[in-house]
Formats: structure tokens, C-alpha cells, sequence
């Protein structure tokens, strides 16, 4: 019987990584759970085999009931009754089965019915759920939402609201308006307080909200009347049970068909607080949104597997030309182009997870003592890199998603193009992640700060250092040429001194970052396990070697007098 967990043994090999032992002591804290919880781990080898068994029902579920409902809930897709949403009728079927297995409130601590999983184990989880229908990872993954209500909540709410997710009800963040879409600093849902019911409510339509008639919203609106900024405004929690928000409409995507994109109008709905006023963009919704997006980097990751799948087993059984396609060069060069892709990109999400680990995790422990020196050296440390880290895991994998995708309907030749083919739907399922949870061009304003800092090329001189294989030092080697072209191409942009340059060149910058990281711990994975990743480290390293030296050469050539030119191409198609 398939299972999307066991079936892909370099899962299994990122749960070994050496930081987990590190994670897994802060994330358990002494293992004091084990003293009141049957099912808590009294040691790291425990939790791990925990974690292993929660992964292998996972895969189960998805590969046994998720995947074949998949097409079905694709079809059918959402829809509205009496301005309520109604799910497609398999997708209850997906909560159901997620709800027995007991894959809700994940993260959140044992206190509350939840199962203390680390970041990692939850991305590992997302991955498989999203390989199997990624529309309904969206649904499922929600549920993450519970972690910033966990951190800014009171007690009162965390015992209030916890419980229910962890008994599988669902969430949304209710973020976006439309006048208000990246640009979060134009929320104008207006929020009120209510002296009389010691309540706030809270008037006005927000839309594209993902999972949109949740049990439990999460919603940004502007408490200080007056206000134009993000200084205005605060985070709510909404209870469906409370009434007062009706769905005014469900849009019709071009993918993720199973999950429900909603505007929502709010009528003096009653609402609670979260955390501070004022607070609301500023601190809470950008801990919400870095969340989110390695959430779709998981997303993403599931979608380049099982796009490769898919490309893979098609190449085998096809014939032509009296053998089968997978024996064309043009053929296995996207394949290996695409397993590369997935391994590198995989890497790289799992390595920014373990980030959020450690620091989350010191967060949570402070909450409750005071750190220790060391401590707070180590939290400021893994801040700092999961900050730098998870826009380059987002917006990476998100791109990456889409380009397996699309090979995988080229492998697949015409029968791609046609809809009883699964790679059709991968495409169109892919196609948002790079959207939503903030662009790629968005992640690349997140991450220029830390090129221009030096903090990416610290992190790759370090790096470098690692012991490799000697059957991969040549490959790091030329990795290392890479760097300097790296470098330079940085210290040119920066010389400059012009922003709009800087703009312009970024998302080359950028991409010169991630693929030499991600070079970097294809090397390391396949120095440790070199009969799942050694294959994809050489092929990674040149398809690096192929970008970074072609964007090196851009950057070196690119002056101010260029912007002109692509500002008079673009008058002039304006124009005509």
C-alpha cells in the first residue's frame, strides 16, 4: 500500500539532521511532559520515533484517501448556500479521516490536546498532505494559524480556542481587503469598541481569504480611528459561532479547486482582542506571515514531488520510437533537472524550519524563565537566520513548484494538456504559490536587506567550511567560485549607489543567493547520504553554475543608462 511518507526516503533522512537533537531537547524541555502524558517522549530517540509514526499515518491518509479523493474535490470545488460556504463533499471526507487520525493542533503544547510536534515534523506533515491535494493542505495547514494566538494571546483565550483546533476545527487569517492587498497598511475593516457588551465589533469586507467561513478567524482591522498606517491597527479573533460574517462570494481559480477563496462581509460582528492594539501589522501579522510562508514552501515542496512522480512514471511506460522516453536526453535532463530541483529546494525548506525551531522554541521557554546567557546569544542567532531564510525557502520552492510542474505536462507531451491527467492540475495548483503569502517579488524585498548586509555571504563562507566527500570536492570547489562571482556581483550593485538599480538587479541577486546556498546543503546531504542526494548535488551544482556565471555577467555589465532602455521598450509598447 502507497504512503506519501515512507515511499520517499529522504524525508526521513532530514529528520536525522543534527540540529534535531538540539530541537527536540528545547522543544520538550527536559521531557518533563513524560511525567503527566502517556504519550509524551521520555528521550530524543522516543520523540523521533514518535514523530516517524505521526509521519507514517500522515502518508497513509494522504496517499490512501486524500489523493484518490483529489480529482473528485478538484471537480466539484466549493460553493455557496444561504451565504455560508460549503465544502466539496470529498473534502469532508479529508476532514474527517484528518480529524481520526488525530493530525489537528500539531504544534501547539500537551496542556491543550495538542502534540508538541517542531516546526520541521509540521512541515514534513504539510509536504505529504500537499503532495496528495494541495488545496486541501491549504485547509489543513491552517490550523497554523493557532501559533500566533498561542504566543499573543491571553491564557483565557489559549484555553478558550486551542482545544477546539486541536479537536479539528478549522482557521483563516483575514488579512487581505480590496483596496488592501500587499500593501496591508490600507486595512480599513473598521473595529469599535463596545462598552456596553465589553465586546469590540467589527464592520466592513475583506477578500481573498483563504478557508474563508473557518471556525476561527484571525483578522486585522483598524481599531484607531483616524489612522491611516500600520500603526492603527490590531488583531482580532472571531468566533463563527458568534455570528456576524456572511460570505459574499467564492472565486473561481484556476487551481487549489478544494480550497475556498472568500469575500467576506463583517456586521458588527463581535470579536476579541489579541494581544495589544496598535500591534496588529507590526508584530503579529508579520509572525503570522513568516508562518504562512514556509507553510507554502511546504506546499510548494509536495508539489515538486509529485510533479517529478508523475514526469518519472510517465517517462518509464511511454513509448516511441521503439523504446521508452525516459532513454531521450532531452527527456532524463529535465528529469534530473527536476529531482535536483526538488532535493535542493527541500533542503533548503527543512534547514529554515529547523531555524524557526530553535528560536520558537527559546521564545516559548522564555515565556517562562529567563534565558541564560547562551541562550539568548542562541536565539538572537536563529532569529536572525530563519528571518534571512524563510523568504529564499518561499519564494524558491514557489518558482520551483511550477517549473516541475510544467515539465511535467512537456514530459507527458500532449496527454499533458489533457484533464484526466493528474499534471495538468499540478500546474494550475502550482501556479498561486508563487502569489499568495506574499510574491516572489515580495520575498525578494524581504531578503535584499540581508544580501546588502553581508549576512547571506557570512552564512555561505561558513559554509564552505564543511568537510565534504572527497568524491564532492571538486563540486564545492567550483561552489567557491561561485561565491567570489557572488561577491562581486553584490559589491557592483552596492558601488552604484543608485536604489533604483539595486530594484531592478535584485531578483538576480536574490536568485545568485538561494541557488548557492542551496548548492552548499545538496553538497552536505549528499556527503552524508550519498545514495539519495549525490546524483542531485552534481546535477544541482551546474544548473547553479549555469545561472550564477550568466546573472554575474548581467550584474557586471548592467549601468544606470540601462534602466532607460527598458523604460522607453516599455513607453513605447504602452504606446502603440
Amino acid at each position: 500500500m502507497a504512503n506519501y511518507y515512507s515511499d520517499h526516503p529522504e524525508l526521513e533522512f532530514h529528520l536525522h539532521h543534527p540540529l534535531m537533537k538540539r530541537i527536540v531537547e528545547l522543544k520538550e524541555k527536559g521531557y518533563e511532559d513524560a511525567k503527566t502524558y502517556e504519550d509524551a517522549p521520555v528521550d530524543y530517540e522516543d520523540a523521533i520515533e514518535n514523530y516517524k509514526r505521526i509521519l507514517e499515518i500522515t502518508g497513509d491518509v494522504a496517499a490512501n484517501i486524500i489523493e484518490p479523493n483529489s480529482e473528485d474535490v478538484d471537480l466539484e470545488g466549493p460553493h455557496l448556500e444561504n451565504q455560508r460556504m460549503i465544502y466539496a463533499s470529498k473534502t469532508y471526507e479529508n476532514l474527517d479521516a484528518t480529524r481520526k487520525a488525530g493530525l489537528w493542533g500539531v504544534s501547539m503544547p500537551r496542556r491543550y490536546g495538542g502534540l508538541n510536534l517542531p516546526n520541521t515534523t509540521f512541515s514534513m506533515l504539510s509536504e505529504v498532505i500537499s503532495a496528495a491535494d494541495a488545496g486541501f493542505q491549504n485547509i489543513w495547514s491552517l490550523q497554523s494559524c493557532i501559533d500566533t494566538l498561542y504566543e499573543f494571546g491571553s491564557e483565557e483565550q489559549r484555553q478558550k480556542y486551542i482545544p477546539r483546533i486541536c479537536q479539528g476545527e478549522t482557521m483563516s487569517m483575514d488579512l487581505t481587503e480590496p483596496d488592501a492587498g500587499s500593501d496591508l497598511q490600507r486595512v480599513m475593516l473598521k473595529a469599535t469598541y463596545d462598552e456596553k457588551e465589553d465586546c469590540w465589533r467589527l464592520n466592513g469586507v475583506k477578500r481573498f481569504i483563504t478557508n474563508g467561513d473557518s471556525d476561527i478567524h484571525l483578522v486585522l482591522a483598524r481599531s484607531e480611528e483616524g489612522t491611516k498606517d500600520g500603526r492603527g491597527l490590531s488583531m482580532f479573533i472571531y468566533d463563527k459561532r458568534q455570528g456576524g460574517v456572511n460570505v459574499r462570494h467564492i472565486e473561481h481559480k484556476l487551481g487549489i479547486h478544494g480550497s475556498p477563496t472568500c469575500e467576506l462581509t463583517y456586521k458588527n460582528a463581535k470579536a476579541e482582542l489579541c494581544g495589544s492594539t496598535r500591534l496588529g501589522l507590526i508584530k503579529y501579522v508579520m509572525a503570522l506571515m513568516n508562518g504562512a510562508r514556509l507553510g507554502i514552501a511546504a506546499q510548494s515542496v509536495g508539489v515538486e514531488q509529485e510533479a517529478y512522480n508523475e514526469g518519472l512514471a510517465y517517462a518509464k511506460e511511454r513509448q516511441q520510437f521503439g523504446q521508452a522516453i525516459i532513454e531521450f536526453p532531452a527527456v532524463y535532463d529535465m528529469l534530473s533537472r527536476m529531482k535536483a530541483k526538488l532535493d535542493a529546494g527541500r533542503s533548503l525548506l527543512y534547514q529554515t524550519a529547523r531555524y524557526v525551531d530553535i528560536y520558537k522554541a527559546l521564545e516559548d521557554i522564555q515565556r517562562d524563565r529567563k534565558l541564560e546567557p547562551e541562550e539568548r546569544n542562541e536565539l538572537k542567532k536563529y532569529t536572525r537566520l530563519a528571518d534571512a531564510f524563510t523568504p529564499l525557502a518561499k519564494g524558491m520552492n514557489s518558482e520551483y513548484a511550477t517549473q516541475n510542474a510544467y515539465d511535467a505536462i512537456s514530459i507527458h507531451g500532449g496527454s499533458g494538456f489533457i484533464m484526466e491527467y493528474k499534471s495538468q492540475r499540478l500546474y494550475r495548483d502550482a501556479r498561486i504559490f508563487s502569489i499568495y503569502e506574499g510574491t516572489t517579488q515580495l520575498q525578494v524585498v524581504a531578503a535584499i536587506r540581508y544580501i546588502t548586509n553581508g549576512t547571506y555571504l557570512g552564512v555561505i563562507r561558513e559554509m564552505l567550511e564543511a568537510q565534504v566527500s572527497d568524491e564532492l570536492r571538486p563540486l564545492q570547489q567550483r561552489v567557491a567560485k561561485l561565491v567570489d562571482l557572488y561577491e562581486q556581483s553584490v559589491n557592483a550593485v552596492k558601488e552604484q549607489g543608485n536604489q533604483e538599480v539595486q530594484d531592478f538587479l535584485a531578483r538576480r541577486l536574490y536568485d545568485m543567493t538561494a541557488e548557492i546556498i542551496m548548492s552548499l546543503l545538496i553538497l552536505d546531504d549528499a556527503t552524508r547520504a550519498p545514495e539519495l542526494f549525490q546524483k542531485s548535488a552534481n546535477v544541482y551544482v551546474r544548473l547553479a553554475e549555469e545561472d550564477v556565471i550568466g546573472k554575474s555577467a548581467y550584474i557586471k555589465n548592467f549601468v544606470e543608462q540601462d534602466l532607460t532602455n527598458f523604460r522607453a521598450s516599455e513607453t513605447a509598447e504602452a504606446e502603440a
